[in-house]
């Protein structure tokens, strides 16, 4: 795309941007500065970030949570990346940590719209279908060919004749998801020792070049996920696709399988151990889990013995929600979180956030290093019900980070003086 076209993107953007106002928040593991709060320590409760070096790259539309690092992707189409930077991860040309978001000075001559965060390697799509790739290197999970880490992004030539739409960064694994595909929606590289690049019915140490992805054909994709050992796809018509390693006690699977459901998914978070789903209709459910992860619902727990026994994977709603929609989801290494809300015309309100799983560095937000088996609310203050809010949640691996955009009331299309319709 030309100079000329990202800056008027830009300029359309800073207008629109003007009225917005966000708030970031970050609690967990921090000792590698993932948490962006400039210092290098744990926090037990959520913490208000002040980014001035924002300012003037719009407010953040997407981040992306690694083991150690962030990426954020603002609405100009810049990016921003703090935390560990021992791989290169964070695409400044360097080793280096950074304990504060810093621009990625060498994606300025591109709008990127697309971001993802594996364990030490990061990946970055342009809105012209570009994919570029930094961080560790060593299982291939770059794509270039070669097992050699990068500091700073490097193109993906494998699919300079492509329109990459997606990227989806696991432990030492990557998948692609290409726009407008003729039947090959998806590829894979890096490691696939456990199925998670879904090539080949064996065992794959590792690749470093793309391949295509078997089992999908047909299936129109529009989302994937990776983290851990597994691997994610949505369809459009809401079916819930996976391989990679199984699902507590579940056998590994070499190629995606379809999950036999009633249920149509709009969203899915993979964590180590499990996966979180969410329905058209706002329902969270959960997929496997282990001793941090697990729900434990008590009248559930003899059908799940039976289920663990006959090595199928458990798919629960999750409990506690009192009939409120959830609205997003995010899954750790062995947490999880999400945010319910009412789901208005325009927007959405409120939002409370509940956390649950592994504690141990203070990834819940609750104040102290406990486990927890059901969901708890995570309070960031008080709340201003006037207000238009859009509460997401994401999670990297022992850390949680809340983004809350509030809109002025002429920024909101449709807005009157009247109560907005909820819709149900």
């Amino acid at each position: 795309m030309e100079e000329n076209d990202d800056k008027a993107k830009v300029t359309h953007r800073q207008e629109e941007d003007e009225e917005v106002k966000q708030e970031i928040w970050s609690w967990g593991a921090g000792t590698d500065g993932q948490l962006g709060t400039g210092r290098l320590q744990d926090e037990l409760l959520p913490q208000l970030l002040g980014l001035p070096s924002l300012s003037s790259s719009g407010p953040i539309s997407l981040l992306a949570c690694g083991g150690a690092h962030v990426i954020g992707l603002t609405s100009g189409g810049r990016v921003v990346t703090w935390g560990r930077g021992t791989s290169g991860q964070l695409g400044h040309g360097d080793t280096r940590n950074s304990p504060n978001p810093k621009l990625v000075i060498l994606l300025e001559s591109h709008f990127v719209s697309h971001v993802s965060a594996g364990w030490n390697h990061s990946g970055f799509v342009s809105d012209t279908g570009s994919l570029f790739t930094c961080g560790d290197g060593s299982f291939g999970q770059l794509g270039h060919g070669d097992y050699k880490s990068h500091s700073s992004p490097v193109k993906v030539s494998y699919f300079v004749n492509s329109h990459v739409q997606q990227m989806a960064c696991g432990m030492r694994h990557s998948l692609v998801l290409l726009k407008d595909h003729s039947g090959d929606p998806i590829y894979a590289f890096g490691s696939g020792k456990r199925g998670q690049l879904g090539i080949s019915r064996g065992k794959v140490n590792s690749i470093s070049l793309p391949k295509v992805t078997r089992g999908l054909e047909g299936a129109k994709i529009v989302s994937i996920a990776a983290n851990g050992d597994h691997s994610a796809a949505l369809s459009a018509n809401g079916n819930f696709y996976t391989w990679g390693r199984g699902f507590r006690g579940k056998s590994d699977a070499y190629y995606p399988e379809h999950l036999t459901t009633s249920c149509c998914f709009i969203k899915a978070a993979l964590g180590w151990n499990h996966a979180l789903l969410l329905s058209g209709n706002g329902e969270a459910f959960m997929l496997g889990g282990n001793r941090h992860g697990v729900l434990n619902n008590p009248d559930k727990m003899s059908s799940a013995e039976h289920l663990l026994d006959s090595k199928e994977a458990i798919l629960e709603e999750v409990p506690g929600l009192e009939g409120k929609k959830v609205v997003s989801i995010a899954a750790g290494s062995e947490h999880s979180a999400l945010v319910t809300g009412m789901i208005f015309v325009f927007f959405y309100h409120g939002g409370v956030i509940k956390t649950w799983g592994w504690g141990e560095h203070g990834q819940l937000g609750l104040g102290d290093t406990l486990d927890q088996t059901s969901p708890q609310a995570v309070s960031l203050g008080q709340e201003v019900p006037s207000e238009a809010v859009e509460v997401k949640v994401y999670c990297g691996s022992g850390f949680t980070i809340v983004i809350k955009t509030r809109d002025a009331p002429s920024h909101r299309s449709g807005h009157t003086e009247n109560p907005p319709r909820q819709v149900n």
